[in-house]
């Protein structure tokens, strides 16, 4: 009996002993799938509807660490050009303040690109296009060429990295006729920033749509970052004239290339994470309540009316998801997670944009502006 019992409480141990290794193998499983995962370097020619990390000798992250686009080539001739967000430098103490403000390196970032408006899901009208994913690890709205040298040597050369990676894949989507410019959060700063730079390099394309998603943020200073801090191109930097980078640069889209391209704008009502870096421009310090989300509404609804009046095509979807009990503020962004929820009017985001890329340029939300 003694002998039973013995055998029974090893066996008892073992297994007590087993189970921190099997949590351990099930979070790095985990963290593979989602926040670690990377995908095969491309070499020589594209699977049709696989990712692909792919290295631009040249390119780097603002620590001086690697960095590299994201590709999958798909059945359909059509192409979407697709800008990561993670924050911004604005100034040099943001610039040394690294990851308090901005992604600093590619970590965690691939896996975001398999999902929302990147999925394979049946529903994704989208699923069959190629991609071109430009990750951000730059904090220069994709937008710098220089190395700012303060306290640390800090890259900003998001425009360097996305010229260099788009220059190097385009010949693996041939001519396309259709193109879809469009980012989130700092990503849709770029878009709106770099679409008419993405035109031209895709002088096939004649269907053109540029969707920017949840990218306001009021600033005295967009000029002057984006010439001294950033060292944009100055067909960038040129068109920042008022504290509205994405008005400014859609409105000059626009007068350039007309109807031409469709134009579209998405923000939630009351977005969470830009009232906060707002409220940074505003009084230094990052912070989120009731009163800075009156005020980002107030702001939007300002900015879908200059919008309206300078671009009277444009698209607007305003929604509102995972609102906060006590600030009422919501969550930020959209095209990588809830794209396909169908917020408004019975239409999702993805709904609207396809919408949009097919000749029905619409608006919805308009009504959450005013709550």
């Amino acid at each position: 009996m003694e002998k039973k019992k013995h055998r029974k409480a090893k066996k008892v141990l073992l297994i007590l002993a087993c189970v921190p290794v099997v949590l351990a193998v099930g979070v790095f499983v985990l963290l593979k799938m989602t926040f670690l995962k990377s995908f095969p370097k491309l070499t020589g020619e594209p699977e049709i509807g696989k990712w692909y990390e792919a290295a631009v000798e040249g390119t780097q992250s603002s620590d001086g660490s690697e960095w590299h686009g994201i590709f999958k080539k798909g059945t359909e001739n059509k192409v979407v050009v697709y800008f990561f967000g993670g924050g911004v430098s604005i100034t040099p103490e943001t610039s040394e303040g690294g990851n308090k403000f901005y992604a600093t390196n590619m970590t965690g970032q691939d896996f975001v690109a398999q999902g929302g408006i990147g999925s394979s899901a049946d529903s994704n009208p989208f699923k069959d296009w190629s991609f071109l994913v430009i990750p951000y690890a730059t904090g220069d709205f994709h937008s710098g060429t220089g190395i700012y040298e303060g306290k640390k040597t800090v890259c900003h050369t998001g425009y360097s990295n996305y010229a260099a990676f788009v220059e190097q894949i385009k010949p693996c989507v041939g001519e396309p006729d259709t193109l879809l410019v469009t980012g989130f959060s700092a990503g849709g700063f770029a878009a709106s920033l770099l679409a008419d730079d993405v035109i031209d390099r895709f002088p096939s394309a004649k269907n053109i749509t540029v969707c920017v998603d949840s990218s306001l943020l009021l600033y005295d200073g967009w000029h002057e970052t984006a010439v001294s801090l950033w060292k944009s191109p100055t067909e960038i930097s040129d068109r920042l004239t008022t504290d509205n980078l994405v008005l400014d640069s859609l409105t000059a889209l626009h007068e350039k290339r007309g109807d031409t391209v469709k134009i579209l704008f998405d923000c939630s009502c009351r977005d969470d994470t830009l009232q906060q870096y707002q409220a940074y421009i505003r009084t230094g310090t990052m912070s989120k309540s009731r009163e800075n989300g009156d005020l980002f509404q107030k702001d939007l609804l300002e900015m879908v009316s200059r919008l309206k009046e300078n671009i009277p095509e444009v698209g607007i979807y305003i929604w509102k998801h995972a609102e906060d009990a006590e600030t009422r503020n919501t969550q930020h962004t959209i095209l990588s997670s809830n794209v396909f929820d169908k917020l408004e009017d019975g239409v999702s985001v993805a709904d609207w944009i396809y919408a949009a890329v097919n000749g029905d340029v619409e608006s919805h939300g308009l009504a959450l502006l005013e709550k």
